[in-house]
């Protein structure tokens, strides 16, 4: 039986894990407020834990002593349980900001540039670790399917066995997984790598990130061995068998797809043209991030003003940067540097009624977000390196007129999935993303329209609920059920 088919018969709970709960509880004067929480983990799941009517398992972004199950108690509307996991200031500080996004993030983005490591930080993050697993045990009973998630919780599977727990645990990255060459540069990469060898079942992105951990695992392990298929392989170490798969997460089509057509998106389109006066726009989308090239795409939008002079006046891109980690001084020195490229090509280029560059620091509520997707001709999506990129895909579900054009960076993992319809660039050429802004620009109606209908069919055909589906039904079964 197929763990897919046994949710559909309800004897199994679907118990999901990750760094934060899809909601954040906020305090604003004398009230407590709950609102959803913005990421690709939450727009993949969300439909399925609803399905599922699951567990999920989280930190709620808010202090120890916030009244945290009697608020996530009111969310009735959910259809699936909220279970919080308390973090401490300190916690947040050591695990998360430290040892998970000072030497995991810039380490499996290959950019040691930004890499430290600190024996305190890795400490809590083992500690943290412990206790998600502890919050686990005492909500997943026998029949649960545990599916563990990201890089802040690689070592849960391990502290769970230590708890005792026997049954199969799944775990999936969704950020890259590094080579050999750079994993060992972390001084703790023989733990890590024990440590997520407790799952029994673990996906990356993409088969080039399969491919690596497989290469860490020959130098961790030689005596290991592996069987492989087209999409999955088999490790055998240590007298168990582990599966390795790649599953390249997506979005909900459908539903990008027909809010798109609301006449309010509609509304919103014809807005942000009429606002911004360019005969076209270009659109950047991104967390305030490092990995995201902001910069490197600022720099090649300037240089395809200087090489292509007839662009002047005529295109614009629209650069909205959703805020994070601002009291990190790393992210601040990132925003002011934006700040300063964005302001130094506005002074170089603009005219009387057209500016080149518009910087938006700021959230988009979800209409607006549509309305950015279908009003704007071109997707410049650069990062100099991701995991999936969703926004790529949620542009071209959004864009219901076929009129867009996606330029994407060769090293986002959906690179390999949209690379027919697509405009692939190496974000760090500048003069090429410039060349290829240009010809996006300058692409025929009939091309577009090929181009765009591409892309669409592979993010429909490819959808949320089918990378879901993909992965549990991969997953191992249950020892009960195999008989064994």
């Amino acid at each position: 039986m197929q763990i897919l088919d046994s949710m559909d018969a309800n004897p199994k709970k679907l118990v999901v894990v990750s760094n934060r709960l899809p909601v954040a509880i906020h305090r604003e004067g004398d009230e407590w407020t709950i609102r959803s929480s913005p990421g690709g983990l939450v727009t993949a799941l969300a439909p399925t834990m609803r399905s599922a009517r699951g567990v999920w398992l989280g930190w709620p972004g808010c202090s120890p002593e916030t009244p945290t199950d009697q608020l996530l108690a009111t969310l009735t509307e959910l259809d699936y349980q909220l279970q919080a996991v308390d973090l401490s200031e300190d916690d947040i500080s050591r695990y998360y900001r430290g040892f998970a996004n000072r030497s995991l993030w810039p380490l499996f983005h290959d950019l040691l540039g930004h890499f430290s490591f600190n024996t305190d930080d890795w400490l809590a993050y083992v500690r943290v670790n412990q206790r998600f697993a502890q919050r686990v045990r005492e909500c997943a009973g026998h029949n649960s399917f545990i599916w563990v998630h990201d890089y802040q919780l690689l070592l849960v599977g391990r502290a769970l066995r230590e708890l005792g727990v026997t049954q199969h645990l799944a775990f999936f990255l969704h950020i890259p997984f590094p080579s050999p060459d750079l994993f060992r540069r972390l001084p703790v990469s023989r733990d890590v790598l024990e440590a997520m060898l407790q799952y029994d079942h673990i996906g990356f992105q993409t088969a080039q990130d399969k491919r690596n951990f497989i290469q860490c695992i020959k130098w961790f392990s030689p005596a290991s061995r592996r069987t492989s298929f087209r999409r999955q392989s088999i490790l055998r170490h240590e007298g168990r068998d582990i599966k390795l798969g790649y599953y390249p997460i997506s979005i909900d089509f459908k539903e990008f797809n027909d809010l798109a057509q609301d006449q309010r998106v509609a509304d919103a389109s014809w807005y942000i043209h009429e606002n911004f006066a360019s005969e076209a726009l270009a659109l950047g989308l991104d967390r305030l991030d490092y990995t995201k090239g902001i910069p490197e795409r600022f720099l090649a939008f300037e240089r395809a003003l200087d090489k292509y002079p007839e662009l002047v006046g005529k295109l614009s891109l629209i650069q909205v940067v959703i805020p994070s980690r601002l009291n990190v001084e790393e992210y601040q020195a990132l925003k002011n540097e934006l700040d300063q490229l964005a302001g130094r090509i506005n002074s170089r280029f603009s005219q009387q009624g057209w500016t080149p560059i518009h910087y938006q620091f700021r959230e988009l509520d979800r209409e607006q977000l549509l309305g950015h997707y279908r009003g704007c001709e071109i997707a410049l999506i650069t990062p100099l390196r991701d995991g999936m990129n969703l926004v790529a895909k949620e542009y071209c579900a959004s864009q219901v007129d076929f009129r867009g054009v996606l330029v994407l960076s060769e090293f986002a993992g959906a690179a390999r999935q949209l690379a027919k319809g697509a405009l692939l660039v190496n974000p760090y050429d500048i003069d090429g993303t410039a060349d290829a802004l240009y010809a996006a620009y300058i692409m025929s109606a009939e091309e577009r329209r090929r181009r765009m209908r591409i892309l669409r069919h592979e993010v429909r055909r490819n959808d949320v609920r089918r990378w879901v589906q993909w992965f549990l039904s991969d997953a191992p079964l249950d020892k009960d059920e195999s008989g064994n």
